[in-house]
């Protein structure tokens, strides 16, 4: 039997497996443990986002790139300028500098959804513009 179809942002279609999830800062409400659950690769980023840290990440090849931290908002058009086709997801409780609020993809509050769903809604709505 076939594995599932690969997506154009280099995920796949019926679950986690070959994913690869770029997650930057320190992740306190275990965003990456719950994407490495369904079978997500998670890479961390610590520290500065930097473009020499996102290129050594992996980012060109990522489905999906998590920042915790809004302070190293300047890493989203980095990792965007490293791969267009990358889902730039905020798990945060603070809001992200107008510079940047427009080229994230989805910006969640942890208060507001814990990191299981925001993981099975990742996956399950990749499909969709």
């Amino acid at each position: 039997m076939a594995g599932p179809t690969a997506r154009p942002d280099g995920g796949r279609s019926d679950d986690g497996d070959g994913a690869v999830a770029i997650v930057a800062g320190p992740d306190e409400n275990g965003l990456g443990e719950e994407l490495a659950a369904l079978g997500v690769e998670v890479r961390r980023v610590d520290g500065l986002v930097t473009a020499t840290k996102l290129e050594e990440a992996g980012t060109a090849e990522a489905a999906y790139f998590v920042l915790t931290d809004v302070e190293e908002a300047t890493g989203i058009p980095v990792a965007k300028e490293l791969n267009p086709d990358v889902r730039v997801v905020t798990y945060a409780s603070r809001s992200l500098p107008e510079f940047v609020a427009t080229v994230a993809d989805l910006a969640v509050d942890p208060e507001l959804l814990d990191a299981a769903t925001v993981a099975e809604e990742l996956l399950a709505g990749d499909g969709e513009p």
